[in-house]
């Protein structure tokens, strides 16, 4: 029953277009109806696998609908299933008036705030930066929680780390050189994007402290509706039936792909998916070439990989520090 709720709290910090993971509880005792832990983690690697696939599919075909429609409306749109999605699962677990009581309740509304505004960003950004390039470029946010972590968790991060983040940098200053992705409105929206995302997991991290799984969900979800809707409104063009059944394929595919990461985060700890969240950069290569007829160009692709290596780095060593008895010697090490 624990796992299921820790699983509950990933989606939290699910994002719309995209998933990410942060740290959960390892899973280490055999499990009823006789599989061992290790049985389920293989389960869950090919369900996250799954949803990688799933969640690349759908940023595909949003980046075909925001070309003739406005992203705040498709964003509007998506935000009723999400909305509907996040608020059946929260319903099953508290009464709404429970669900709304928080410790935090700016933190939380500032987080329904960041969520939203890098949900926009990042449709905005979609409609003219390549699949591939947009990619690589966001997975620096857990770089950017790195930081953010620091002034606003309270957290000590050690050279080691920072080297990695720095290099993480480096690898996203390669994708914009000039010959690269032009540095344009585009790009400083998907940049954007993973700022918000960055602080909205930071600040997600903090409440969790005290406010409930549900809690953190209804906010997320109201705020997100309530402004999604007031600007989306304002952007509504009418949808021919080609464009409806996109949108369909988008609300089904986000349905799934949030279905199919909540059942494996419930059957492994997220320390071991996380990694697998990083094949979302290939996937993005391969249906940006199929898709859209666009092939990254090598140089690109080293920042990519610099990107991703940085990005596996941070997370490698941040296992390692969580494993670390407190107190231990190597735990105090200066270098985490």
């Amino acid at each position: 029953m624990g796992t299921g709720k820790n699983a509950v709290r990933k989606f939290c910090a699910l994002r719309f277009f995209r998933v990410r993971f942060s740290g959960m509880s390892e899973v280490s005792k055999p499990l009823a109806g006789g599989f061992r832990a290790t049985d389920n983690v293989g389960r869950a690697m090919l369900l996250t696998v799954v949803s990688i696939l799933v969640f690349g599919v759908q940023d595909a075909v949003s980046k075909i609908l925001v070309q003739d429609h406005s992203p705040f409306q498709i964003v509007m749109v998506r935000y009723w299933a999400f909305s509907a999605f996040s608020l059946f699962l929260t319903l099953r677990r508290a009464p709404l008036r429970q669900a709304l009581q928080s410790s935090y309740p700016v933190l939380q509304t500032l987080r329904g705030v960041l969520l939203i505004a890098d949900i926009w960003m990042f449709a905005t950004a979609i409609r003219t930066v390549p699949l591939a390039e947009l990619q690589a470029i966001t997975l620096v946010y857990p770089l950017l929680v790195t930081l953010l972590a620091i002034p606003l968790l309270g957290e000590k991060v050690g050279v080691f780390r920072l080297t990695a983040v720095a290099a993480g940098f480096v690898g996203a200053l390669i994708i914009l050189r000039p010959g690269g992705v032009p540095l344009d409105a585009g790009v400083l929206f998907a940049l954007g994007s993973s700022l918000a995302y960055a602080v909205y997991i930071t600040l997600t991290r903090k409440v969790s402290r005290t406010d409930t799984t549900a809690t953190s969900m209804v906010y997320a979800g109201i705020v997100g509706l309530v402004l999604s809707t007031g600007v989306g409104i304002f952007f509504w063009s009418p949808l021919d039936l080609h464009a409806l059944l996109l949108l369909a394929v988008v609300m089904v595919t986000m349905c799934t792909g949030h279905g199919l990461m909540m059942k494996a985060l419930a059957l492994a700890p997220a320390s071991a998916l996380q990694p697998f969240n990083y094949l979302a950069l290939p996937w993005g290569i391969t249906l940006s070439l199929v898709v859209f007829g666009h092939l990254i160009d090598p140089i690109s692709l080293v920042g990519a990989l610099v990107i991703a290596a940085a990005g596996l780095v941070v997370m490698a060593r941040e296992r390692r520090r969580a494993a670390v008895p407190a107190g231990s010697a190597e735990a105090l090490g200066p270098r985490e």
